[in-house]
């Protein structure tokens, strides 16, 4: 299922069919409306036509999938006709293998992805990465909210709900839109012009959600997708890579920072009219050694960050993820890493409420 949610009742009543998928080989063709199978051992390509009666077929290959057919078309006002799709995860009880989703937010440190795209211009479809969110740790059903991330539109197709702005999120800019489907809400990113392939971090649309109130850091993520909601034809449009991997933190997964994430936080800022700096430093207060951090935090309404030094960040208004350079990775017991940035505000002048390392919130000092 996708943001629409329209056929949510039909689709339950098939949940039985989503249960145990067989491992694709390559080239694997599927034209059931609900068929799905298991790439690389780890996720789940499904056809997932749900908004016409008419055939969609797709392509399954070792990496990804093709559409080789998709006959039919409904009013680009409505809802699409499908959402074939690859994902990581738990969709209406059929959850990818190995996967450790769902996991809570305040647990997952990182959780890097990569997406290569093809498109077609004879056709109306989005090209969307689907990130979904829930109070509870469900692995089926219709989740609290939806964060659908648009690679690409062609035809006079849009988002649920109304534009609210826009935002830097994974360091591109973005136009956001907000709003809900009956079902669930929907916080859509779309880009300004198309992006082929693209590697980030999935964190930093979630913590997006969190610091505009449509989440909580006690609820969890439990899928993440991507592929393409086609409203007429859409034959030729492919995922031709996807990866997807969830750190929770703990010293025993591979690619995820390493060592007790126990903090401290000091923010020192100086502050005139319309604009500040800030100086932060962090101190590891566990028995080990952090090896790579990403602190994140909220910025207060009306504050921009304009430039930064001794961190890399992602985000430079609302929900900000600063991370380690080189030189500043390694934080032993006791030790400390600062970094710091400038930037303009409006209004009044306040500090962020709170702060996390590595997906743990710190003590602020």
């Amino acid at each position: 299922m996708n943001c629409w949610n329209w056929a949510l009742t039909s689709l339950v009543s098939l949940a039985a069919l989503l249960t145990t998928a067989p491992v694709a080989q390559a080239d694997t063709t599927i034209c059931q409306p609900f068929g799905a199978t298991t790439i690389q051992g780890r996720y789940v390509v499904q056809n997932n036509r749900w908004g016409t009666n008419a055939t969609q077929c797709i392509a399954v290959t070792d990496s990804g999938f093709r559409i080789t057919q998709a006959d039919g078309s409904v009013p680009t006002n409505g809802a699409p006709k499908s959402y074939p799709s690859v994902y990581n995860g738990c969709h209406y009880t059929n959850c990818s293998p190995g996967t450790k989703l769902p996991a809570q937010l305040s647990t997952v440190s990182t959780a890097p992805t990569s997406i290569s795209y093809n498109y077609v211009n004879d056709a109306a479809y989005n090209a969307s990465y689907d990130i979904w969110l829930d109070p509870t740790p469900r692995t089926d059903g219709v989740n609290r909210t939806e964060i659908m991330i648009w690679f690409n539109k062609v035809g006079s197709v849009q988002p649920i709900g109304s534009p609210v702005g826009t935002a830097t999120v994974a360091g591109r800019e973005w136009q956001v839109w907000s709003g809900n489907n009956g079902s669930n809400d929907v916080l859509s990113f779309v880009a300004p012009s198309a992006i082929t392939n693209w590697t980030f971090d999935v964190m930093d649309f979630a913590r997006q959600a969190v610091s505009r109130g449509l989440a909580q850091n006690n609820w969890y993520l439990t899928s993440v997708q991507a592929g393409f909601e086609p409203w007429q034809n859409g034959a030729g449009l492919a995922v031709t890579s996807f990866s997807s991997t969830v750190d929770t933190g703990s010293s025993g997964d591979p690619g995820s920072p390493g060592g007790s994430t126990a903090c401290k936080v000091a923010y020192s800022t100086n502050a005139w009219q319309g604009g500040f700096t800030a100086d932060v430093t962090i101190t590891n207060s566990g028995s080990s050694p952090v090896s790579g951090w990403k602190l994140a935090f909220t910025l207060p309404s009306g504050q921009r960050i304009t430039n930064a030094w001794n961190a890399n960040l992602s985000g430079v208004s609302g929900a900000v993820t600063a991370s380690n350079v080189a030189h500043n990775g390694e934080v032993a017991s006791g030790g400390q890493a600062t970094f710091g940035f400038q930037g303009t505000s409006s209004g009044t002048f306040s500090k962020p409420s709170g702060f996390s390392l590595n997906g743990t919130a710190c003590t602020t000092v």
